[in-house]
C-alpha cells in the first residue's frame, strides 16, 4: 500500500457525486494552502493533548500557525474527546481508544485508506470523531461519506474485539459552535459500502461516470478549468442581473442554494488567473499586472524605539490584556472559571440565512428584526 490514497475518504463526497472527476484531478499536482497547513498543524496539537490525557508518550508540536484563535478552537475539540473518553470509561470497563488511527476500507474500494481522528470502541458502539477548523460553512455529519468509510474501516478492528451494533459519527468544527452526531447500524452501513461506495469507486478509479458541478467542487484541483462547473454557475447568466427585488421567489431560492459556491467559483477563477499571469507570464486581453498598496512597515523595531527615545519621545508603547485563551492557560480552567468566569461572555452570533439543512437551531422573526436593526443603527 503506498503513502497516498488513490481513493482518499476526505474527496470521496466528490467522488460519490462526480466520479471521473478523481482521473482528471490526477492531472494536476498537489498544492498545499495556508488553510490546509494551518488545519494540519492544529491536529498535530489536539493529537499531542489527547495522547496527553490518555498518558501516551507524545512531543508537543511546534508551528508558525498556533495563534491564540486556533489554539482555543483546539482546546475546545479536546475538552469534548475527553469528556467521550472519560464517558466510555465509565460504561465499558476495556474500552479502545485511537488517535488519529489509519484506517483501511480497500475491502469497498482499492486504494482507499485514510486517517480517523479519534476513535473510542466500546462494547456496543464504534464512535469516530472528526475535527474540522475551517471557518466556512458546517459540515453535515448526517450520511456524510467520509466518515461513513472510516466507520467500514474501523468495523474490521472493532468487531473482532467487541460485538458492534451501531457505528457513531461525530463532527467537530469548533470555529463555527458546530457539534453533530449520528448514528448508524453496522448493517446500514455496509449495505450501504457494497451498494454505494464499491459502485462510485469502480467509477471513478476508471474516470467512468459523468462530471457533476456542486459543493463538492470546493477542494477539486480541477475546479478552475472544469467546463461542467462553468456550465453550472453560468446558467445565472440567464436571469441577465436583474434587480434581486425583480426575480421571483423561485428564481431568488435558486441563487440562494448556489450563491455561496458562485462567489467561490468566481474567486477561483480569478486566483488562477492571476496565478498564470503572475507566474507563467500569462496575458489576459483587457486586464493588467500592477502593483498593489501596501502599508509602511519598521526596519527594525528596536533601532526605532531607540532613536524615538533618544530624540525625547517616551510614550510611544501600548499595554493590553493578553488574550482570553492565554489567560485561562496560565490560571487553568477552574480558576479562571472561579475568578473571572463572571467577567467573561460570549457575544450572539451575527444572524445569517441559511439552508433548512443547517443543523443550527432557527430563530424567531421578532429576534431577527431587533438584530437585524440594531446592526443597521
Amino acid at each position: 500500500m503506498s503513502g497516498h490514497a488513490r481513493f482518499s475518504p476526505s474527496s470521496a463526497h466528490r467522488r460519490l457525486n462526480c466520479p471521473p472527476s478523481l482521473v482528471l484531478e490526477e492531472q494536476f499536482e498537489d498544492e498545499e494552502s495556508h488553510y490546509a497547513a494551518e488545519g494540519s498543524a492544529g491536529h498535530a496539537l489536539a493529537e499531542h493533548l489527547i495522547k496527553k490525557h490518555l498518558k501516551q508518550r507524545s512531543r508537543r508540536p511546534v508551528s508558525n500557525y498556533y495563534s491564540d484563535e486556533l489554539l482555543e478552537a483546539v482546546d475546545e475539540y479536546v475538552s469534548y474527546v475527553i469528556g467521550e473518553i472519560e464517558e466510555a470509561k465509565r460504561i465499558c470497563n476495556n474500552p479502545i481508544f485511537f488517535v488519529e488511527q489509519r484506517v483501511d476500507a480497500s475491502e469497498y474500494v482499492d486504494e482507499c485508506f485514510g486517517t480517523a481522528d479519534m476513535v473510542i470502541i466500546t462494547e456496543k458502539v464504534a464512535h469516530i470523531i472528526d475535527l474540522k477548523l475551517g471557518k466556512g460553512v458546517p459540515v453535515s455529519v448526517e450520511k456524510n461519506p467520509q466518515l461513513m468509510i472510516y466507520g467500514l474501516g474501523i468495523l474490521s478492528i472493532a468487531e473482532l474485539l467487541y460485538d458492534i451494533e451501531t457505528v457513531r459519527l461525530t463532527i467537530v468544527q469548533p470555529r463555527l459552535n458546530s457539534l453533530n452526531t449520528w448514528d448508524i447500524s453496522i448493517e446500514e452501513l455496509k449495505v450501504w459500502g457494497e451498494t454505494v461506495l464499491k459502485q462510485a469507486g469502480e467509477k471513478a478509479l476508471a474516470g467512468n461516470g459523468d462530471f457533476k458541478a456542486g459543493s463538492w467542487c470546493r477542494f477539486c484541483k480541477a475546479r478552475n478549468k472544469c467546463r461542467a462547473r462553468s456550465d453550472e454557475f453560468l446558467q445565472l447568466a440567464k436571469m441577465e442581473f436583474r434587480e434581486p427585488a425583480l426575480l421571483s421567489d423561485e428564481e431568488i431560492a435558486e441563487v440562494l442554494k448556489v450563491s455561496d459556491e458562485l462567489a467561490k467559483w468566481s474567486s477561483d477563477v480569478y486566483t488562477f488567473a492571476q496565478d498564470q499571469a503572475i507566474v507563467h507570464g500569462k496575458q489576459w486581453n483587457g486586464f493588467k499586472l500592477v502593483e498593489g498598496r501596501s502599508n509602511r512597515k519598521y526596519t527594525s523595531e528596536k533601532e526605532l524605539a531607540q532613536a524615538a527615545i533618544a530624540a525625547g519621545f517616551t510614550d510611544i508603547y501600548k499595554r493590553s490584556l493578553v488574550t482570553i485563551t492565554e489567560l485561562e492557560r496560565l490560571m487553568g480552567k477552574k480558576e479562571f472559571a472561579k475568578v473571572l468566569g463572571h467577567l467573561v461572555y460570549k457575544p450572539q452570533g451575527k444572524i445569517t440565512l441559511v439552508p433548512n439543512n443547517d443543523k443550527r437551531e432557527a430563530i424567531t422573526k421578532t429576534t431577527a428584526e431587533a438584530e437585524f436593526q440594531e446592526d443597521s443603527l
